[in-house]
């Protein structure tokens, strides 16, 4: 089933992103990997990577600037930047308890021990 998402998912966009494209299919079997799981599962997994979407999260503060009047105001603008970023860090996570229960499922192993 999802071979046919990638097909079409081909046709709308293998022109302007071929690369993609061969890298996908080379790589499916790992990357199908990722589909297994429930969306609130692999939300979690996509946004876990911490460097990435910190780095993503200084980007769209930066970009939107072309020029700053001097190397303290732009250290300022990281620093509450990063301000910003920690707080979402260390807020809830939506629908934790359904997240914890797939989690369980898939990982019985590894987190059954802290659901006592």
């Amino acid at each position: 089933m999802r071979l046919l998402e990638l097909d079409l998912f081909e046709e709308a966009w293998g022109g302007k992103y071929p690369l993609i494209i061969r890298s996908w299919r080379s790589n499916w079997d790992e990357l199908a990997t990722f589909f297994k799981y429930p969306p609130e599962l692999r939300k979690l997994i996509y946004t876990i990577n911490m460097i990435e979407s910190y780095h993503r999260q200084l980007r769209k503060v930066t970009n939107g600037k072309s020029i700053f009047p001097t190397d303290e105001a732009l250290l300022k603008m990281l620093y509450l930047s990063t301000m910003d970023v920690v707080r979402k860090w260390t807020g809830r996570v939506q629908n934790w308890g359904q997240i914890l229960l797939q989690l369980s499922v898939f990982f019985p192993d590894r987190i059954g021990q802290f659901l006592r």
